[in-house]
C-alpha cells in the first residue's frame, strides 16, 4: 500500500506540472472542424502551425517510392497538417529531395517548412543551408535548426567565431531563413547549456526540438528540465520521438493514440511524428480529432503505466546509445 500510494502521489505531481505548463499552448489553440487538426502558435513568432507535424525522416525511407512519398506529403498538406520537418542528412538527402518535389505546383505555399543542418563551422553550415534549399526547391525555409546538439561542446562550436551561427545569421539576413532553432535528443543538460550560451550571446531562439513522450517524464527528462524554461522564455516547443521510433510501442504499455494524446497535452507548438503510410497519416488526424485536454488523473494513470518500463531508458535508445546519433557515425557532417 505504501509503495502504491507513493507512485500515485508522484504521478499526480507530474500531471499537475504538465497541466500548469500546458496553459500557454491551450490559450493559443484552435481547431479545424473539417479536418480535426489542431493549430497552435509557434513561440512568440505569431506563426500558426499544426499541432502535429510530418516527420522528414520517414518519407525518405527506401521502402517508399518517390511517388508514395509525394502522395503522403501532399495529402497531409491538403488535410491541414502544415508543419513539415526535414534535415540535410536524412537518408543521404533523399528526404529533402522528395519533399522538394512534393512542394511543387503551389504546395510550398501551404507549408510551414523546417529543415536542419549539421555543420558546426561557418563554411560547413553555409554549404548545407544552400544545399538544403536546392533540394527543397525553395528560396527560403520558414525554420532552420542546428541539428543534433548532443555534445557538451556543440554550443561552443556553434557560437564560436567562425562558427555555424555566423552562417545562420547571414542566411537569415539574406532571406533564406525566417526563424532559427536547434534540436537534440541526448540529454536535457546539453539543451540547457545551448540556451545559456544563446543568452550569453544575446540571442533568442525561435524554437527548440527535443524528445517528448510518455517515457521521457521518468528518465533524463526534457519535459521536466527543458520545457519549463522554454515556456518561460516564450520559445516554440517542438516535440519528437512520440513513439521512440518504434521502441516505446514495443514496451506494450501504451497504445499509439495514447502516446499522441499525451504529447498533445504538453505545451508543444508541434509534435512531429513519422508518417510513412496513409494509415499512419489517418492515425495522426484521428489523434488530433479526438484529443481533449487531459485531467491530472488521466496523465497520472498513463505515467503510472509507463514508469517501470521507462526508468532505465531501455526504450529511449536515443538517450542511452549512439544508435540514433547520425553525426557520431558521420563526423564529417560537422565540418
Amino acid at each position: 500500500m505504501q509503495r502504491r500510494e507513493f507512485m500515485r502521489t508522484a504521478a499526480a505531481a507530474a500531471g499537475a506540472a504538465v497541466s500548469a505548463n500546458l496553459l500557454p499552448s491551450l490559450a493559443n489553440a484552435a481547431s479545424d472542424a473539417s479536418s480535426g487538426m489542431i493549430y497552435r502558435t509557434l513561440g512568440q513568432t505569431g506563426e500558426r502551425v499544426s499541432a502535429l507535424g510530418l516527420g522528414g525522416y520517414h518519407i525518405g525511407k527506401p521502402q517508399l517510392t518517390d511517388e508514395q512519398s509525394l502522395r503522403i506529403i501532399r495529402a497531409a498538406l491538403d488535410r491541414g497538417m502544415n508543419f513539415l520537418d526535414n534535415c540535410w542528412d536524412y537518408n543521404g538527402g533523399t528526404s529533402e529531395v522528395r519533399m522538394g518535389k512534393a512542394l511543387r505546383d503551389g504546395y510550398r505555399q501551404k507549408a510551414f517548412l523546417m529543415t536542419k543542418i549539421d555543420g558546426r563551422t561557418k563554411e560547413a553550415a553555409a554549404q548545407q543551408i544552400d544545399q538544403s534549399l536546392q533540394r527543397l526547391q525553395t528560396d527560403h525555409v520558414d525554420l532552420m535548426q542546428f541539428h543534433e546538439v548532443i555534445r557538451l561542446e556543440d554550443p561552443d562550436r556553434i557560437f564560436a567565431e567562425g562558427g555555424a551561427m555566423e552562417a545562420m545569421l547571414a542566411a537569415k539576413q539574406a532571406g533564406k531563413v525566417r526563424y532559427i532553432g536547434f534540436t537534440g535528443h541526448k540529454d536535457p543538460y546539453v539543451h540547457l547549456r545551448m540556451l545559456d550560451m544563446a543568452k550569453a550571446h544575446n540571442f533568442h531562439f525561435d524554437a527548440v526540438q527535443m524528445p517528448l513522450n510518455v517515457m521521457d517524464a521518468h528518465f533524463r527528462s526534457f519535459q521536466e528540465q527543458v520545457v519549463p524554461v522554454l515556456v518561460r522564455e516564450k520559445i516554440g516547443i517542438l516535440g519528437m520521438k512520440c513513439f521512440g521510433d518504434h521502441y516505446i510501442l514495443e514496451s506494450n504499455t501504451v497504445k499509439p493514440i495514447e502516446c499522441l494524446h499525451y504529447c498533445l497535452n504538453l505545451p508543444v507548438s508541434v509534435q512531429i511524428t513519422g508518417i510513412d503510410s496513409p494509415q499512419i497519416l489517418d492515425q495522426a488526424f484521428e489523434a488530433a480529432k479526438t484529443f481533449r485536454p487531459m485531467s491530472q488523473e488521466q496523465v497520472a494513470a498513463l505515467l503510472d503505466k509507463t514508469k517501470q518500463a521507462a526508468m532505465a531508458g531501455k526504450f529511449e535508445l536515443y538517450k542511452t546509445t549512439s544508435h540514433f546519433d547520425g553525426t557520431a557515425h558521420n563526423p564529417s557532417y560537422l565540418g
